[in-house]
């Protein structure tokens, strides 16, 4: 057990590493306007993707549970939940730009766990259920998801401010394509952060004998999936799109982080301990 936890720190240190030199590479891309750059950061990333899932999976046998369970842990899986959703966009739509905003985002994340308390605990009697898999799993890719419309959102507002517009014209989507990308990271983010609440709902029945509690983090997580929710109708059935999608992904993700850490700092209730 020690030595795993070990090698999972040794992991998550040169993780760090690789995060931030992929941050870099993807940082001299645009001012060196070198696709060679992009390229290097993206294999960065992808390798630091892979030590990032090797030190999860010891962490997780070296605790003997899912590595899911208190700040630390899921400040670590939220960072690889978005490295993993920014590298399959990155890759399935060539737009290395992406990496460019969600680099600095992972590394943000990754940094917040670093300060985190690392010690090993058992689990209280509420986190011994089957349902914790599944629950924290679907809301690691939700927040990754959300986390990449957020990126693409940004860039949506910034693309036609920038000067160098033959670059952006050849590295970034015209703007229709890139609401489009947009729009199904929205959708994938929806569909896994309604896995999240319902699959907490039957946990929260089973655990403390009722669906619904109201607590601070659950009522945020409604409030965020109402948000999201309020995107789709909005783009469906009153054909929003460009900027004002642009502004509600970004506001969509404010959402996200205050779930997550603004609830913790300000709102504890039974979801303290993640």
């Amino acid at each position: 057990m020690t030595n795993l936890l070990n090698i999972e720190t040794t992991l998550f240190y040169i993780v760090i590493c690789l995060y931030f030199l992929a941050m870099i590479g993807y940082f001299l891309f645009i001012p060196l306007k070198r696709d060679r750059a992009a390229k290097i950061a993206s294999v960065i990333q992808g390798i630091g993707l892979l030590l990032h899932t090797a030190a999860l999976i010891c962490r997780g046998l070296g605790a003997g549970r899912l590595p899911m369970t208190n700040q630390y842990e899921f400040a670590t899986s939220f960072a690889w939940g978005l490295s993993l959703v920014s590298l399959l966009f990155i890759w399935k739509f060539k737009f290395p730009v992406i990496g460019t905003f969600a680099a600095p985002v992972i590394l943000l994340l990754i940094g917040y766990a670093a300060m985190q308390s690392r010690e090993v605990k058992a689990l209280m009697p509420a986190l011994r259920s089957s349902w914790l898999g599944f629950h924290v799993s679907t809301a690691i890719i939700a927040y990754g998801s959300f986390g990449v419309s957020f990126v693409l959102g940004i860039i949506f507002l910034l693309r036609d401010r920038m000067k160098n517009r033959s670059f952006w014209d050849q590295h970034v989507p015209a703007r229709e394509k890139l609401d489009l990308i947009s729009y199904r990271s929205v959708c994938l983010g929806l569909l896994f952060l309604t896995f999240t609440i319902v699959t907490g709902a039957i946990w929260a029945e089973q655990a403390w004998g009722s669906y619904w509690s109201w607590d601070p983090k659950e009522t945020w997580s409604l409030v965020t999936w109402l948000v999201y929710a309020a995107y789709l109708h909005l783009r469906i059935r009153r054909g929003w799109q460009g900027k004002a999608a642009a502004i509600f992904a970004v506001a969509g993700f404010v959402c996200v982080i205050f779930t997550y850490i603004g609830v913790n700092t300000f709102l504890p209730g039974i979801h303290s301990y993640a």
